[in-house]
């Protein structure tokens, strides 16, 4: 196909979130004419900051999975321009301090520094800290492989080495049992109760051991950076990429259907408007696209499944501004609470408190911004709190017993506080179009790793992508199902990706 004839295909895609910038700009690379339509008024989608008064408050991403050069998903974020020399990526460490009971003790990237510290801190743990500290060791050679689909036409191809898989085996004999054994279970054998407050802290407490000894294993590899300005400020890099491309994205604007007519996409329906397309690209939330962009609903044996499949992971984010110089405390700090706390239908026992003190441009001059996520199922609380007219007091409820708990380590604070926010799983739902209000899938013990068609099997020209379609989702897989998605778009135009 001619560059003419390329320039002719329209193509939309439905959000403009990290998955759907990276669509739109493989697509616009191809040639294809591209429009984003994005409900909000910014870029980034889950991935997002806001500001509270000049308090910017990280919302979004606390770590990058590809952002050291050593990783092949690296190649992505160099190619959609998420990573430029305006965000240059800090890797902190430790990467998280646990401190209480008089006592401290960090979570280090390097494995021998951790092994060391926490034999120090628990010797009574040495089996369960060495077992550890093995299998941290395994797993730094696993990795998110980058490969081209079949049959693909492109300038540059990904076509990952032998060598690439061998160093993983190892790794994936220890993997079924790990899959198999719960995170909570695996932190269990741990007879120090600060070390598994410290532990516990990593991802959320539904998930299998697998997933988190990989997270840590990815610290200890060298990836897992932050870039500076964060989540923000990596989706603007995109958005002008892709608007330096020829990319059109237009903010405010909501899908309410894919128009399909005879098995071929006609375009979409956005409020009163019908725009034509050729193709479409949905990278809003999947579990939630396939009950609400069609009509009639899409008849695929895969929906189904997934309906099944797909065990939503939420949080509830708490925000405070401070007016006080918080520097002298660790960027990440985990403490254990005297008194546990009752927040959406959970029981908290210990606070993960981000604190943003070192970085630049996220609070005034001596001031803070701290934000803290407490993991688990709790949209039903908030859900119903919403319909009977309770979600304002319970959202004030709750944020009240958090500055309460954060009193036990910083006494001062109630009197330092000059900006508060609180988000919730409906909060997410409402501005992202996301199932549940979630951001990830929960990969729970013995659960299998899902991956769902980029292609739909009854429509032409319906493409889908984003943190949905592969467990445990996350920004790596919405960039990379973005990715393939235009892989698709390419093959089935005869068109060259670049």
């Amino acid at each position: 196909m001619n560059k003419n004839n390329i320039e002719s295909k329209q193509v939309i895609i439905i959000g403009a979130g990290i998955s759907g910038l990276t669509a739109g700009i493989y697509a616009r690379r191809a040639g294809f004419n591209v429009t984003i339509l994005e409900s909000h008024n910014i870029p980034g989608g889950l991935s997002t900051s806001w500001s509270r008064k000049s308090y910017l408050f990280e919302g979004g991403m606390h770590w990058l999975t590809g952002s050291s050069e050593r990783m092949p998903l690296n190649r992505i974020w160099k190619e959609i321009g998420a990573l430029k020399k305006n965000n240059p990526v800090f890797y902190k460490d430790p990467f998280y301090t646990f401190v209480g009971n008089g006592k401290t003790v960090n979570l280090y990237r390097d494995v021998k520094k951790l092994e060391q510290e926490f034999l120090s801190f628990a010797p009574e743990d040495s089996s369960a800290i060495k077992m550890l500290c093995k299998d941290i060791r395994l797993f730094k050679s696993i990795h998110m492989v980058i490969a081209d689909i079949p049959g693909l036409k492109t300038a540059n191809p990904a076509h990952p080495k032998l060598s690439e898989f061998i160093s993983m085996l190892p790794a994936m004999l220890r993997y079924p049992a790990l899959k198999n054994q719960s995170y909570t279970d695996y932190v269990a054998r741990f007879k120090n109760k600060d070390l598994r407050a410290l532990l516990m802290s990593i991802i959320g407490e539904r998930y299998n051991a697998a997933a988190f000894v990989y997270t840590l294993a990815s610290f200890a590899s060298g990836d897992c950076g932050y870039p500076e300005g964060g989540s923000l400020q990596m989706a603007r890099n995109m958005a002008d990429t892709f608007e330096g491309l020829g990319g059109k994205i237009q903010y405010q604007t909501k899908v309410e259907q894919v128009v399909i007519e005879s098995g071929k996409v006609k375009g979409v329906k956005a409020g009163d408007n019908f725009i034509p397309a050729d193709s479409v690209i949905v990278t809003q939330d999947l579990r939630s696209a396939v009950d609400k962009l069609f009509n009639p609903p899409l008849k695929e044996s895969w929906i189904n499944k997934m309906k099944k499949e797909v065990i939503t992971e939420q949080n509830m984010f708490i925000c405070l501004g401070l007016k006080a110089d918080l520097k002298n405390l660790p960027r990440a700090f985990v403490f254990p609470l005297k008194e546990p706390f009752e927040a959406g239908g959970l029981k908290v026992n210990e606070l993960r408190i981000n604190n943003y003190a070192l970085y630049q441009n996220y609070a005034p001059e001596g001031c803070t911004a701290l934000t803290c996520l407490l993991l688990g199922n709790s949209y039903e609380y908030w859900k119903n709190a919403k319909k009977d007219g309770s979600y304002k007091q319970k959202k004030q409820d709750l944020l009240e017993r958090f500055i309460s708990a954060l009193s036990e380590f910083l006494p001062d604070v109630k009197s330092k506080i000059e900006v508060t926010d609180v988000a919730t799983p409906v909060t997410y739902e409402r501005y992202c179009h996301s199932h549940e209000g979630s951001w990830m899938s929960v990969w729970k013990a013995g659960g299998a790793m899902f991956v769902y068609p980029a292609k739909s099997k009854s429509v032409n020209g319906l493409y889908f992508a984003g943190q949905r379609m592969m467990m445990p989702g996350g920004l790596p897989i919405a960039a990379a199902t973005g990715r393939i998605a235009v892989q698709y778009l390419c093959r089935d135009n005869g068109v060259i990706f670049v």
